[in-house]
C-alpha cells in the first residue's frame, strides 16, 4: 500500500516534470486532492527525537521499549505508539545479528525461585582480545532477583579458582541453596566435588546438550555479549575488568529488565523490601491493637 507522502511525492513529480496541473496529476493518479494539500499538524517534537537519538547511540543494543522506559524515569511523558513511530522515522531500529541454526528439543518449564539466594546459576563466556589471545569469564546470576552476583575475566579459571571465587561471593552475601550448571570440566572436576560436599550446597547438573534447562544464566550471556562484548575491542584484561565492572554496575543498577516490569534489579528488591516492611508494620500494628484490646476487657 501506497503511503499518502509517496502519493504527494508522485504528484509534485509529475506536475514539475511533465508540466501538467495539480487537478490533472491526481485525475490520472486517481488520487484525492485533499489529500495532496493536507498538511500534518503534528508537533516536530524536536526535543523527543534529540533525547531518543542520544539514548539510543549510549545504547546501541535497546530497542524503542527499554528506551521508552529510560525515558519515562527522567519524566518524558509519551505514548509507547508515537514513540515507535519517532523511533522508526528517526532509523534508530536495532539490527539483529545473525547466528548459527540450532537444535530445538523438549522445552520443559522451569520453577521459578521464590527468594533472594535460593539459587544461583553459573556459565562460562569467551572472548578475545584485540590481538587474538583468548579469555573466558565467570558470570554467576541469583536467579530470583536477577542481578548479575559476579564477573570474573581472566585467562584461564580452573575449579579450584572457582571454588575460591564462590566463597568470596558467600562471605559477601550468603550461601546459596542451590547452584545450577553446565557439565563443564571445571564444574564437574574434584575440587568442585570437594567444594559441595564441604559446604553442604546442593548442586543441579543440567542435562548434556540442553543448555536452556539453564536459561537465567544464558539470557544473561546473551545480553552480556549483545551489548558489552560485542561492542568493545579489549586491549588486556585490566581493560577488560574495568568495562565489565561500568557494565556490572549499569545491569544491576540501571538497565531495565522485561521481567521486572522495567525495573532494574536492584530496584526490584528496594520495592520489595519496602513492601514487605510496610506489611510487617501493618501486622505488628494488629497486634498491638489485639493486646490493647484484651487489656481493656480484663
Amino acid at each position: 500500500m501506497v503511503t499518502p507522502l509517496v502519493k504527494r511525492e508522485v504528484v509534485t513529480f509529475l506536475k514539475q516534470n511533465f508540466k501538467v496541473s495539480e487537478r490533472r496529476a491526481c485525475h490520472i493518479l486517481n488520487i484525492h486532492r485533499p489529500l495532496v494539500r493536507y498538511h500534518s499538524s503534528r508537533p516536530a517534537d524536536d526535543s523527543l527525537r534529540q533525547r531518543l537519538r542520544e539514548l539510543s547511540f549510549e545504547r546501541k543494543r535497546f530497542g524503542y521499549r527499554r528506551l521508552h522506559v529510560l525515558l519515562t524515569r527522567e519524566g518524558v511523558k509519551v505514548n509507547h505508539k508515537k514513540l515507535w513511530r519517532i523511533y522508526k522515522e528517526e532509523g534508530l531500529s536495532v539490527r539483529k545479528r545473525s547466528g548459527r541454526k540450532r537444535a530445538v528439543g523438549t522445552r520443559a518449564p522451569i520453577a521459578l525461585p521464590s527468594k533472594v539466594n535460593e539459587r544461583w546459576s553459573l556459565d562460562f563466556v569467551s572472548d578475545s582480545f584485540m590481538d587474538g589471545r583468548r579469555f573466558r569469564m565467570l558470570c554467576i546470576v541469583d536467579d530470583y532477583s536477577r542481578e548479575c552476583l559476579a564477573l570474573v575475566p581472566d585467562t584461564s579459571i580452573s575449579g579450584e579458582r572457582l571454588a575460591r571465587e564462590l566463597d568470596k561471593l558467600i562471605d559477601y552475601r550468603g550461601k546459596p541453596n542451590t547452584i545450577v550448571s553446565d557439565n563443564g570440566t571445571e564444574m564437574t572436576s574434584n575440587a568442585i566435588l570437594k567444594w559441595q560436599q564441604e559446604r553442604n550446597i546442593n548442586w543441579h547438573y543440567i542435562a548434556p546438550g540442553k543448555p536452556m534447562q539453564n536459561g537465567f544464566v544464558e539470557s544473561f550471556n546473551g545480553k552480556l555479549r549483545d551489548e558489552c562484548l560485542n561492542e568493545t575491542l579489549f586491549e588486556d584484561l585490566h581493560h577488560v575488568r574495568r568495562i565489565l565492572s561500568v557494565w556490572r554496575h549499569d545491569y544491576n543498577h540501571i538497565r531495565p529488565h522485561s521481567s521486572l516490569n522495567g525495573l532494574s534489579p536492584y530496584m526490584a528488591l528496594n520495592k520489595e523490601r519496602n513492601k514487605n516492611i510496610a506489611n510487617q508494620q501493618k501486622i505488628n500494628k494488629n497486634i498491638n491493637l489485639r493486646l490493647y484490646l484484651k487489656l481493656e476487657l480484663i
